[in-house]
């Protein structure tokens, strides 16, 4: 009789996305940190930089989105990998 409150539920608890080490990358970092949207995960994250003892960051949102919080990390590290090779530290600016 309860079993759509229990579906209810279960979907709003897949909200949290689970921690991701940050990746270097040829003298940057990147945060992955996918975003829970509609029971399914945007590509969202950040890049960053210490340059002068300054924290520099950049963030990286876009539209894709994944069934797994896991899958948007990974999509987010090529992504962000693909910006610092084509901007470099222009992405600052």
């Amino acid at each position: 009789m309860f079993n759509w409150l229990k579906k209810w539920f279960a979907q709003g608890a897949s909200t949290t996305t689970p921690d991701v080490e940050p990746e270097s990358y040829r003298g940057f970092d990147i945060h992955p940190e996918p975003m829970a949207e509609g029971g399914q995960y945007r590509l969202h994250g950040r890049i960053t930089r210490l340059k002068d003892g300054e924290l520099q960051e950049y963030r990286l949102i876009r539209s894709d989105v994944l069934p797994s919080a896991e899958q948007a990390a990974e999509l987010m590290i090529a992504k962000a990998r693909r910006v610092i090779d084509e901007q470099g530290e222009r992405i600052f600016d």
